[in-house]
C-alpha cells in the first residue's frame, strides 16, 4: 500500500498533464472552429445584406418599370386625343414629331382599322402590320376588342432591334390605333444597380476577402470583386458546384492557387459567396494558442500544488463515513442519524444533513395539509425497491378504503403494497387513461419512476368519472330502448371500421318494426312504446357477444352482427333473426300479448370501410323485404 499523499500527488501530475494535452488540443480547435464561425457570420452578413439590397433594387426595378409602362399609357392616351381633336396632324410627320417631343417619346405609330400603320413619326414603319414580327402580333387582339389597352415589355423593336416599350389604344372615336415607342433609360439605369460586381463593391470592406455570384445550373461566374474571374466557370477558380451546394457551412478549397475558406449561400438562382484565404483567416490562431498555453500550464501547476496541499491537510474516514450515511438515507432509510464531530465543518455539516433529513419528513406532512385543502381526495406516495418502507400521505388509506392494520402492513413492505396497486390496475376504465375502478369508486394512478425510486398519486375521481358516464349514456343511448341512438351507433361503427378486418364476418342489418302505427292507435302510445322496447329487447339479446344493437328513431333498428369465424355461422344467425321476424311476441303494459313482427335488410361487409354506404344498402334492402312481406308471399 504506498501513501495516500503520493498516491494523490502521482494522480494530480498525471491528470494536469492530460488536461494540458486536451485543453491545448481543445483550444486549438475552439479557436479554428471560432474563426470558421466568425466568418460563416461575417459572410452571412454581408450576404444577407447583399440579399436585401437586391430585394430593395428589384423592388425599385419593378417600381421604375410600372411607372414607366403607365407614362407610356398616359402619352398615348394624350395623343390620340391630340389627334382626334385635330385630324389634319396625320398627313404631316413634321408636325407628329414635335408632338413626340412635346410628350417625350421617342416613336409614335398610327394604325387603321385593319391594323395597317398609315402614319406616325417614323415613315419607313408605314405599311407595317400587326402580322410583321412577333413583337407586332402582341398589339393584334385589339383589332377584335376596342377596350383593349396594351403595354409590352421592353423588347428589341423589329426593324432596328433597339430596346423600347410600346403602348397602344384606340382612339375615342374608335377609328385608329395610337402607338407609342419609349426609350427605356431609367429602367435600364435601375436595371444596371442590380449587377452584382457593382454591388459587391459596396460591401467589400475587407480587401482580403473576394465575393463571387456563381449561376446554380452552369456554374458561371456572373459576378465578383475579380473583375477578371466574371463570365469564367468556376472549375477555372478551383471551385465546383457540387462542393458549394453540399458544403452550407463552409469548406475549404484552392482558389486561384491560394488555399482559402469559402462560403456560399443560395439566393434565387445564383450562389453568392465570400472567400479569404487561410493566410489570413488563421493569422491569430497561432499566436493565441501559445500564449493561452502558457497560461494553462502556470494554472494548471498552481491548481495541483494547492489541491495536493488541502487534500494531505485532512483526513478522509470521516468523508467515508458521511458519504455511507448519506447512501443510506438517499435509499430511502430516513432514520439514519450522521454526527460527526472531529472539526468544526465537519458539524456543521453533519447538522445541515439532519435538518434536510427533517424537512424531508415534514414534505410528507405539509403535502397532506396543502391536499386536505382542496375538494379532491389526493394522496401521494414514495418507495424505492432498495428499501422495504413505503411513504404514502395520510389520503392514501381513506382513497384505497385501508383499515389502519392493512394501512400499516402495506406501508412496511413495498412488495405487499406493489401487488395491491397491480390488483387495482387489474380493474381498468376503458375511456380513461390511468383510472380504475375499486368496488362503487374510481381511482387515477400516476407515478414517475427513476430507476428503482418510484413516486406515485391517487385521486379519487368517482365524482367526475360517474358525470362522465351519465353524460355519455345520455349522448349515446336511446332514452325508451337503453339501446345505442344513432349517435352512439356511429361513434361505435366509426371506430370498428377503422379496421374491419378485426370484426372477421359481419353484416349490418336494418330493422323496421311492423304495425307500429296500429299498436299506437289501439293501444296508445304507452302500448306502441312497450312494442317498441319488447323488439328493442328481442334485438339487444340476440346473439350475445356478436351484435350490437341501435335505435335510430321511430321504429327504426339497426343491429352490427360481427367477429363471426365462418360466413356459415354468419348466415345461420341471420336465418336465427329471420325465424324471430314473424314468430315473436311482445308483452304490453297491460299484459296483453301481441305478434312482434319486423322486416329486415342485410348486407355483408366484406372489408368494405364505409359504413354509411352499407347502411344505406340494408336500409333498400330492408324496404324489399317490407314489400315482400306486405304482398302475403314472406
Amino acid at each position: 500500500m504506498k501513501p495516500l499523499k503520493k498516491i494523490i500527488s502521482r494522480y494530480m501530475n498525471l491528470v494536469t498533464l492530460v488536461l494540458v494535452c486536451f485543453f491545448t488540443i481543445f483550444i486549438i480547435y475552439f479557436q479554428v472552429a471560432d474563426t470558421h464561425r466568425q466568418a460563416y457570420k461575417d459572410a452571412t452578413v454581408t450576404i444577407q445584406q447583399i440579399e436585401q439590397v437586391l430585394e430593395q433594387n428589384n423592388a425599385e426595378l419593378a417600381e421604375t418599370r410600372e411607372e414607366y409602362r403607365q407614362t407610356c399609357l398616359f402619352s398615348a392616351e394624350a395623343i390620340a386625343y391630340l389627334i382626334q381633336d385635330n385630324p389634319s396632324v396625320l398627313d404631316s410627320v413634321d408636325e407628329l414629331r414635335r408632338i413626340a417631343v412635346f410628350m417625350e417619346v421617342d416613336e409614335i405609330h398610327i394604325f387603321d382599322e385593319t391594323g395597317r400603320i398609315f402614319a406616325g413619326t417614323h415613315p419607313e414603319y408605314y405599311d407595317f402590320t400587326f402580322d410583321s414580327g412577333e413583337q407586332m402580333m402582341f398589339f393584334k387582339p385589339m383589332l377584335t376588342d376596342k377596350s383593349l389597352k396594351l403595354v409590352q415589355d421592353i423588347l428589341p423593336n423589329v426593324a432596328e432591334a433597339k430596346l423600347m416599350q410600346y403602348s397602344a389604344l384606340w382612339s375615342a372615336d374608335g377609328k385608329f390605333i395610337v402607338q407609342v415607342g419609349m426609350s427605356p433609360d431609367n429602367v435600364m439605369k435601375a436595371t444596371k444597380k442590380n449587377e452584382l460586381s457593382y454591388i459587391f463593391s459596396l460591401f467589400r470592406v475587407n480587401p482580403e476577402a473576394s465575393y463571387y455570384a456563381i449561376d446554380k445550373t452552369s456554374g458561371e461566374i456572373v459576378g465578383s470583386t475579380d473583375l477578371d474571374c466574371v463570365h469564367k466557370n468556376v472549375a477555372a477558380i478551383g471551385l465546383n458546384l457540387e462542393e458549394i451546394s453540399s458544403h452550407t457551412k463552409g469548406f475549404h478549397a484552392l482558389v486561384n492557387g491560394q488555399d482559402s475558406f469559402c462560403i456560399f449561400q443560395a439566393i434565387d438562382s445564383n450562389y453568392i459567396g465570400r472567400i479569404v484565404s487561410n493566410r489570413v483567416l488563421y493569422e491569430w490562431v497561432v499566436l493565441n494558442t501559445l500564449v493561452l498555453l502558457l497560461c494553462l500550464v502556470i494554472i494548471a501547476l498552481v491548481l495541483t500544488r494547492a489541491v495536493t496541499g488541502y487534500m494531505n491537510r485532512y483526513v478522509l474516514g470521516d468523508i467515508y463515513r458521511i458519504n455511507k450515511k448519506l447512501h443510506a438515507i438517499a435509499a430511502g432509510n430516513l432514520d439514519e442519524v450522521i454526527d460527526i464531530q472531529s472539526s468544526v465543518e465537519f458539524s456543521e455539516l453533519s447538522s445541515d444533513i439532519t435538518r434536510m433529513k427533517q424537512r424531508l419528513l415534514d414534505e410528507s406532512r405539509k403535502m397532506s395539509y396543502v391536499l386536505s385543502k382542496t375538494n379532491m381526495y389526493i394522496g401521494v406516495y414514495e418507495y424505492n425497491g432498495q428499501m422495504p418502507q413505503v411513504r404514502f400521505t395520510e389520503y392514501v388509506p381513506k382513497i384505497l378504503g385501508l383499515t389502519p392494520e392493512k394501512a400499516k402492513q402495506l406501508s412496511g413492505d413495498c412488495r405487499m403494497f406493489q401487488e395491491f396497486l397491480s390488483q387495482l390496475r387489474s380493474h381498468p376504465i376503458s375511456s380513461e387513461a390511468n383510472v380504475y375502478k375499486l368496488e362503487e369508486r374510481y381511482i387515477k394512478i400516476e407515478e414517475i419512476s427513476e430507476d428503482t425510486n418510484v413516486f406515485g398519486v391517487l385521486i379519487d375521481v368517482t365524482e367526475d368519472t360517474l358525470k362522465r358516464l351519465q353524460i355519455e349514456q345520455e349522448r349515446d343511448y336511446d332514452l325508451l330502448t337503453g339501446l345505442y341512438n344513432r349517435r352512439g351507433l356511429e361513434r361505435f361503427l366509426a371506430s370498428c371500421f377503422l379496421k374491419p378486418e378485426e370484426f372477421r364476418e359481419s353484416a349490418i342489418v336494418m330493422i323496421d318494426a311492423d304495425n307500429l302505427k296500429v299498436m299506437n292507435d289501439t293501444y296508445g302510445h304507452e302500448g306502441g312504446d312497450a312494442y317498441l322496447r319488447q323488439l328493442a329487447g328481442l334485438l339487444e339479446e340476440f346473439e350475445p357477444g356478436h351484435s350490437i344493437a341501435a335505435r335510430l328513431g321511430g321504429d327504426e333498428f339497426v343491429l352490427f352482427l360481427y367477429q363471426y369465424q365462418t360466413k356459415e355461422a354468419l348466415y345461420h344467425a341471420i336465418l336465427a333473426l329471420e325465424e324471430l321476424q314473424n314468430n315473436s311476441k311482445a308483452r304490453l303494459n297491460n299484459g296483453l300479448l301481441v305478434p312482434l313482427g319486423f322486416s329486415f335488410g342485410c348486407c355483408l361487409t366484406e372489408d368494405h370501410t364505409d359504413y354509411q354506404a352499407l347502411l344505406k344498402e340494408a336500409d333498400e334492402k330492408m324496404y324489399e323485404n317490407k314489400k315482400f312481406r306486405k304482398s302475403g308471399r314472406a
